[in-house]
């Protein structure tokens, strides 16, 4: 039998035999009964002659002295001449002595088959080259990492805390939970980055941070970091918070992750450096009053800033205020929620942190403010334009308060 041409479609036939018979008698019947139908040059013989019928195949099954199976065709000539086979072989109503019934089921298209094969085929040689392409890369990123991990990673001070070598050059440094995170970001290009190691603030981290002119904290997604981050505020200034992202670990981002999340922290150098000349001078002078003076004489924003410190401490005159304060600072401590109170000193209203400004919108008569996190400079603009008068927090960010808001932390109140 001659070689079929390429396989456009595929016939299958369903045939039911009232007898006995075998693959051979189906072949026969075949080729027997549509003989001469259609004309010679549509003949089975004659169509797998010149290659438009392949090799026929069939399957059968005898139970209970009846006969049922199926017949594949395979046609390279176009559908035209598909169907006109298909309906000559439907005729058929015989094999051998047999009353008989065939039943087109179907006419596939083979080319549309292998399109969706090729199509899945190429899927996956897409994705195994990705992934093989991405490990190479990650493994060549990994072994430059590696190999200049050991020259940079350093100790800083009494309790040898991991760090990386750029903490005793750079102006700026990044606080972070662990030796794992401050290796990570030395990957990722930042050498400036000190590990806490627990959540009790070392003197070595206290004094670092009083050298340097900006101090970014930055901490895992977890609740762990959210005491741990409460207990910088409370110890040292941080001028910036960073997080992971919800359930991350620092240790666990990859370079382009860390350089995301840091690409707008670096501050600039020339207002870094002024930070590190007035933190200087606050320490060698030792005086409020010296430096404040000074603060006024040169205008620097950063010696306005205290100079608004120290004039709020002296404001708290209000007994009262401080005891209600106490009160809803012992309530709402290590919550992250906010209390707002009228003018008579009643709650108007307690909702997490990150909901103030959102209720401070619509709620009238509020006069004071006292919740378990930053004074931002969002929620001041918020509390301005609610009415509120006094805002008492854990500690301020860096704000312009151009209100007639006094903004205090609860240190300020003695109340940590």
């Amino acid at each position: 039998m001659p070689n079929s041409g390429v396989v456009k479609y595929n016939v299958k036939i369903r045939f039911e035999v009232d007898g006995i018979v075998e693959r051979a008698d189906i072949i026969g019947a075949l080729f027997g009964q549509t003989e001469g139908l259609l004309g010679p040059e549509m003949n089975l013989n004659e169509l797998q002659r010149t290659s438009k019928v392949g090799r026929i195949e069939v399957t059968l099954d005898v139970k209970s002295n009846k006969s049922t199976g199926e017949v594949i065709i395979p046609m390279s000539a176009d559908i035209s001449t598909t169907a006109l086979i298909a309906a000559a072989v439907e005729t058929i109503d015989k094999v051998g002595p047999f009353n008989a019934k065939f039943t087109l089921e179907a006419i596939e298209d083979v080319r549309e088959l292998k399109k969706r094969l090729i199509v899945e085929r190429a899927k996956k040689i897409v994705q195994e080259w990705a992934t093989k392409t991405m490990s190479e890369s990650e493994e060549m990123l990994k072994d430059i990492y590696d190999a200049v991990k050991p020259a940079r990673l350093t100790t800083y001070g009494k309790e040898h805390l991991a760090c990386g070598a750029g903490i005793f050059e750079s102006d700026w440094i990044i606080l972070v939970e662990g030796r794992a995170d401050v290796i990570n970001l030395l990957r990722a290009g930042y050498d400036n980055a000190i590990a806490i190691e627990g959540a009790k603030i070392s003197d070595s981290v206290m004094k670092l941070s009083r050298e340097k002119g900006y101090v970014v904290a930055f901490l895992d997604g977890d609740r762990a970091a959210d005491l741990i981050l409460r207990e910088l505020q409370n110890t040292i200034r941080i001028d910036k918070v960073v997080r992971a992202p919800q359930g991350k670990e620092v240790e666990d981002l990859t370079p382009l992750e860390i350089q995301e999340l840091l690409k707008d922290v670096e501050p600039p150098q020339q207002e870094v450096k002024a930070r590190v000349k007035d933190r200087g001078e606050r320490e060698s002078v030792g005086g409020t009053t010296r430096y404040r003076e000074r603060a006024v004489r040169e205008g620097s924003s950063i010696s306005k800033e205290v100079v608004v410190e120290q004039e709020q401490e002296v404001a708290i005159i209000d007994e009262a205020l401080v005891g209600k304060v106490k009160e809803a600072f012992s309530s709402i401590n290590e919550t992250l929620e906010a209390v707002a109170l009228d003018a008579s000193m009643q709650q108007r209203f307690r909702v997490p942190v990150s909901e103030v400004v959102q209720r401070l919108q619509e709620e009238k008569d509020i006069k004071y403010l006292v919740l378990d996190g930053i004074i931002t400079q969002r929620l001041l603009d918020a509390c301005s334009k609610a009415g509120v008068e006094y805002v008492i927090g854990h500690r301020m960010a860096d704000i312009k308060n151009a209100y007639s808001i006094k903004a205090l932390t609860f240190n300020q109140l003695r109340l940590t």
